[in-house]
């Protein structure tokens, strides 16, 4: 009798642990899609230090908690392709660090790398809330829609440092 009983609970286990790793792969999978589209606004909050800035990434997925995990990548993206727009509060508008239209087309191996999942773009943002989302920044948008917004570190300075070690960006020093 406590043999059955083990088993049928060993076997609920490895049904349930199944199912959640099946349910992760199927959110990554989502998640990469998201990506792939960049679809983002950003605003900046706040100068944090010599060479980073504090923004706000607001991200769009039909599953709230794919939107959150898109957020870092959002932001390092933003930082490279669209720049950062200025505000009233002493963010100094900075532009994007590609100066090149179709940088990530020409570096599509690289960028497919740089922002994969454990991508190194993680060396470069940090949730400055661990990953709290304020009531009035989780918005239900469309029927299947969410907008998540999440604030977060972006160490510029680095990431541009980084980039033109890599050689995909030149440096500051080389001219235009």
């Amino acid at each position: 009798m406590k043999n059955s009983i083990l088993k049928i609970t060993l076997f609920t286990f490895i049904i349930l642990f199944t199912a959640d790793i099946y349910s992760q792969r199927r959110a990554k999978k989502k998640a990469d899609e998201d990506t792939k589209n960049w679809r983002y606004e950003i605003q900046c909050l706040n100068v944090a230090s010599e060479g980073s800035y504090i923004v706000k990434i607001f991200s769009y997925s039909k599953k709230k908690n794919v939107a959150v995990e898109q957020s870092k990548k959002n932001a390092v993206h933003a930082v490279i392709f669209r720049g950062i727009p200025q505000n009233e509060v002493g963010c100094v508008r900075q532009p994007p660090l590609a100066r090149h239209p179709n940088l990530q087309e020409k570096n599509r191996d690289f960028f497919d790398n740089f922002f994969s999942d454990n991508g190194d773009y993680q060396k470069f943002v940090t949730l400055t809330t661990d990953g709290a989302i304020a009531p009035g920044d989780r918005l239900k948008v469309g029927k299947r829609e969410y907008k998540i917004g999440l604030i977060v570190s972006v160490d510029i300075a680095g990431l541009r440092k980084e980039l033109e070690a890599a050689g995909i960006i030149k440096s500051l020093s080389s001219g235009f």
